[in-house]
């Protein structure tokens, strides 16, 4: 049985993925950052409902140490780590003129910085010692494009397409796959604060008129961390119904 750490698992694409890997056969890391009853409880039931191991896991992943002790938490509890799946973020929109330092800084430091630090601390520990593992990060159709008012996390985003090309052709001498996975818009808990005037604007944005799932996301997820995807690297998968073409 693999194992996998989902970071962000507690969130709304978090969860899904984490419920897609369960009823894959992986036995799954639910990180989170601060809700811990949520992510608990999560765990609880993929272990109930499809009988694999899953426990929760808390680090903050913009911290190195943090995410070194969490580390050390994963190999007691599992001893191997087959797959990662960056997808701990935080988004943000305002001005260009407005953005702070501190705004800037927080940014990439979750958005990059933690996609940095727990994609090496899985390489050092876990893939290169077995030659093999897949590593998959979460970016944005906005890391493709750019956003408006949001500057920072474009950039961010954008950060993490590049580290993926370079990190895949880097590791793949020694076995390990690193991909990722652009989103577009997806109904989560935040994206219901949008009026229903801008969700129908964005769904006639899309050619197939209608907007993403958790689950959308989740089965490509699990998809390009499978056997089935042995010969897939260093790829981006826009996963936003054909609004970035």
């Amino acid at each position: 049985m693999k194992n996998v750490l989902v970071t962000g698992g507690s969130g709304g694409i978090g969860t899904a993925m984490c419920v897609g890997f369960a009823q894959a056969g992986f036995n799954v890391a639910v990180h989170y950052g601060t809700k811990k009853d949520r992510a608990q409880k999560l765990a609880a039931v993929l272990r109930e409902s499809y009988g694999v191991d899953a426990f929760a896991v808390g680090a903050d992943v913009s911290d190195r140490q943090s995410v070194n002790v969490m580390f050390d938490e994963i190999k007691e509890r599992f001893k191997s780590l087959d797959a990662l799946v960056n997808n701990a973020g935080i988004a943000q929109q305002k001005l260009f003129t407005d953005l702070t330092s501190d705004d800037w800084k927080r940014m990439l430091s979750v958005n990059l910085d933690g996609v940095f630090n727990c994609a090496q601390e899985a390489v050092k520990r876990f893939m290169l010692p077995n030659h093999s593992g897949v590593i998959l990060n979460v970016s944005s159709m906005w890391g493709q494009t750019g956003a408006s008012c949001e500057v920072h996390y474009s950039a961010a985003k954008a950060g993490v397409i590049g580290l993926t090309k370079a990190l895949a052709k880097e590791l793949g001498l020694s076995g390990i796959r690193v991909n990722c996975i652009a989103p577009g818009v997806v109904m989560t808990d935040m994206m219901k604060s949008f009026d229903e005037q801008t969700l129908n604007a964005l769904k006639q944005e899309t050619p197939l008129n209608t907007l993403g799932s958790p689950k959308d996301i989740a089965d490509a997820a699990v998809f390009l961390c499978s056997d089935r995807a042995r010969f897939i690297t260093g790829q981006v998968l826009g996963v936003n119904g054909g609004f970035i073409i």
